[in-house]
């Protein structure tokens, strides 16, 4: 992992956050994109045994999206692999939901990742030495889940695009693969984590009869972008102790 150059965003909180931080510490240079500057500066001042450049960016703002890949080899030397991890789940009964809500949670969770995906790819293939993408969904695209129709719709979209694109581009050594996570405690999970109430009963949806920590996702997210897993593309990875399997 030693001197990969990788973009991680959503990187400010969270299982982002997380990811960056578990690549820098294998020592990658990492460029760690999200919205809010503050936490990116505070994640960057961690020590590492590589480095995290913070840089700022709308997911929704497609030109900046797509000037990603070039921001990374000029920040970090080069690139080698995507972690995309930016996502938005706002809850919301369907029959009442404002499409123009609908349509964010599309540009975010889907379009992004096709943006960024095909700008890295073009310059993987460019650079010749293949690359790696690596997109964060959720269980919620595998099965569903009622008053998140959009959020599941796209990680379900986001799930089938990594498929595609990695039949698409294993000829150019480009390996795509998908985590899907289930119960993280995170900042996003918070009404769970900070009612003892709540907790108990999401905890006996899990048969591991706990959340993960979202450090937990680390050790995955670097595997994925290594050289290890060079024959590992279109796979979904789902990391939930249990809980889709006993469906």
């Amino acid at each position: 992992m030693t001197e990969r150059g990788v973009i991680v965003t959503g990187a400010s909180k969270g299982l982002g956050r997380a990811a960056a931080r578990a690549l820098a510490a294998e020592g990658a240079h990492v460029l760690a994109v999200a919205r809010t500057e503050e936490s990116l500066t505070q994640l960057a001042a961690e020590n590492f045994a590589g480095e995290i450049h913070p840089y700022v960016c709308d997911m929704r703002d497609r030109a900046r999206v797509g000037g990603l890949a070039s921001v990374a080899v000029e920040r970090l030397g080069r690139l080698d692999a995507v972690v995309n991890n930016a996502g938005i789940a706002p809850a919301a009964n369907f029959l009442e939901m404002d499409m123009e809500l609908f349509d964010d949670v599309m540009e975010v969770n889907v379009a992004s990742i096709a943006i960024l995906s095909q700008a890295a790819a073009r310059h993987f293939v460019e650079a010749g030495h293949g690359g790696r993408i690596i997109n964060v969904v959720s269980t919620s695209g595998i099965l569903g889940k009622a008053t998140l129709a959009a959020y599941s719709a796209s990680k379900g979209a986001a799930i089938q695009m990594t498929k595609a694109l990695a039949a698409e581009w294993a000829r150019h050594d480009i390996q795509v693969n998908a985590i899907a996570p289930g119960a993280f405690a995170t900042e996003a999970q918070s009404f769970v984590t900070g009612n003892p109430d709540v907790l108990a009963k999401r905890v006996r949806k899990i048969p591991a009869r706990r959340m993960a920590e979202p450090d937990e996702i680390g050790p995955l997210v670097c595997y994925l972008a290594s050289s290890s897993s060079k024959f590992v593309s279109g796979a979904v990875y789902v990391i939930d102790g249990g809980e889709t399997a006993k469906q």
